[in-house]
């Protein structure tokens, strides 16, 4: 179909998770397919974190992040977990550190311990000079507050499954991120269309998050890397732009800001 060219990439995609477990080589096989050449896995903790790096020695096109997500975060950030996820973190096949943030969704989410091991792996991320890929749910103002915080002239990354609005997008992009567009562009009451058209191109990258938010025709079913060819047409629809160029420029977004090859 295509030529073994990348046209696509998928930057936050979990497919280590179980719910790959039962057809992984077939839905690999699918997105090479679709034309998918660069998958980006990231852990959540430290146990997953292994697995996506294992995932990503046993793939050229796949890479792994290693990271905290919040909602693991149930207690004190320890200094082991960090000298742990900092030794996973020199893997040959990481290229970022990630999935954390915030996200204060769940009723027993604790925003300070949340807060803390956030920090924690922002500054990892300092002093490994490697870019961060953030989540973020119902916690907007701190995420900024602590991005502003930690600053640093070397704070690169993707907030990742954007969900803000136009404003919270440029902010993002002013701490130095790109904004990262799953399928949820193509969802009726998403916020997302406008901050797709309106951003500069150079600042959007394409993800699946994957088994989650299957993009329309595909709601309903378990996402997978080949659909984010639906994510890259929404933005080259909502852009008026053509769709080859679109689909190029975020190939060249996410292999500048990963250092791919």
């Amino acid at each position: 179909m295509n030529g073994g060219m990348t046209m696509y990439t998928d930057i936050h995609c979990h497919l280590s998770f179980p719910e790959f477990d039962a057809d992984r080589d077939e839905t690999i096989a699918r997105l090479k397919e679709a034309g998918v050449g660069i998958v980006i896995d990231p852990g959540t903790d430290a146990v997953s974190s292994r697995r996506s790096i294992g995932l990503a020695e046993r793939h050229d096109f796949i890479y792994a992040n290693v990271g905290l997500h919040p909602n693991e975060v149930t207690t004190p950030f320890k200094a082991e977990l960090y000298d742990e996820l900092s030794a996973l973190a020199r893997s040959e096949k990481v290229v970022g550190i990630g999935e954390i943030g915030l996200d204060y969704h769940w009723p027993d989410h604790d925003r300070k311990l949340q807060a803390d091991a956030f920090r924690e792996m922002l500054r990892m991320a300092r002093s490994l000079d490697l870019p961060v890929v953030i989540h973020c749910r119902d916690a907007w103002p701190d995420m900024l507050q602590i991005l502003s915080e930690e600053r640093s002239s070397n704070l690169r990354g993707a907030m990742h499954c954007f969900s803000g609005d136009l404003e919270i997008a440029r902010q993002c992009i002013g701490s130095g991120l790109k904004i990262s567009v799953p399928g949820t562009v193509t969802y009726k009451k998403s916020l997302l269309p406008e901050v797709v058209a309106n951003l500069g191109l150079d600042e959007l990258l394409s993800e699946t998050d994957a088994p989650y938010l299957s993009p329309v025709p595909m709601r309903g079913k378990r996402n997978e890397p080949a659909y984010v060819a639906h994510t890259v047409r929404a933005i080259a629809d909502l852009r008026r732009e053509p769709f080859e160029e679109v689909a190029e420029t975020l190939v060249s977004n996410a292999r500048a800001l990963f250092g791919l090859p």
